[in-house]
């Protein structure tokens, strides 16, 4: 598994990682071309986004890091971190999580964010368990959701 910068080209690959969590009932939110381009790899906050794929150069998942404006649609304080992970369930239980938080946290660290917070759904087991194995820890609820936070070194 390598894990890279994700780049215009990947769009079509991320995507994919998106539609399959839609068909396993894991997403709701848009996985159309645009929304990647748009949300993801051409976000203006965008701090960074990176990939993992397989041998074969298959994207397996991503993780988007987002910079905080004022008046955010989560409510994170400004100037921290948004952070977004998104593995394949074909991937799922290999890692792939792990290796993206690695590129993920030096990537925060660069871009001196004192904090990243994962907006979680309250429903979600899989993704708090994630962040908190990640080193996340619970800060506040907002409506629906658990926020964890990660306390950049």
């Amino acid at each position: 598994m390598r894990v890279r910068v994700a780049q215009v080209t990947d769009a079509e690959g991320i995507s994919l990682v998106l539609q399959e969590l839609v068909a396993a009932k894991k997403r709701t939110r848009p996985a159309d071309l645009a929304f990647v381009r748009e949300h993801y790899i051409g976000h203006a906050d965008r701090i960074q986004c990176f990939v993992a794929e397989d041998g074969d150069g298959t994207i397996l998942g991503f993780q988007s890091l987002k910079m905080c404006r004022e008046n955010n649609d989560y409510g994170t304080p400004p100037g921290w971190g948004s952070i977004g992970t998104h593995v394949s369930p074909r991937a799922a239980r290999r890692g792939v999580g792990a290796r993206l938080f690695e590129a993920t946290r030096l990537a925060a660290r660069e871009a001196q964010v004192p904090a990243v917070e994962a907006y979680i759904g309250a429903d979600n087991r899989e993704g708090q368990a994630y962040y908190e194995a990640m080193g996340f820890r619970d800060y506040r609820n907002a409506d629906g959701a658990v926020c964890k936070r990660y306390v950049v070194a």
